[in-house]
């Protein structure tokens, strides 16, 4: 699992595996899933991310520039 941030943004990224392809499901206008082609969970993408999460808890994470890994 990785984790990116990108505090310009409030943009969070977590991803759990990788894949040539995603498909997009939105869970809502701020939550994204991506899937592989046989519907397995690659990766989450969370816009205001910090009125989701409690961002403390997963930072602080290296940072380079505006955008944080893990």
């Amino acid at each position: 699992m990785k984790l990116s941030y990108d505090s310009k943004y409030d943009l969070l990224y977590i991803r759990f595996g990788k894949a040539r392809k995603v498909i997009n499901k939105p869970v809502n206008a701020e939550i994204t899933l991506d899937l592989d082609r046989q519907g397995r969970l690659v990766g989450i993408e969370i816009l205001s991310a910090s009125r989701h999460i409690d961002l403390s808890t997963i930072l602080p994470i290296k940072s380079d520039k505006n955008s944080v890994a893990r």
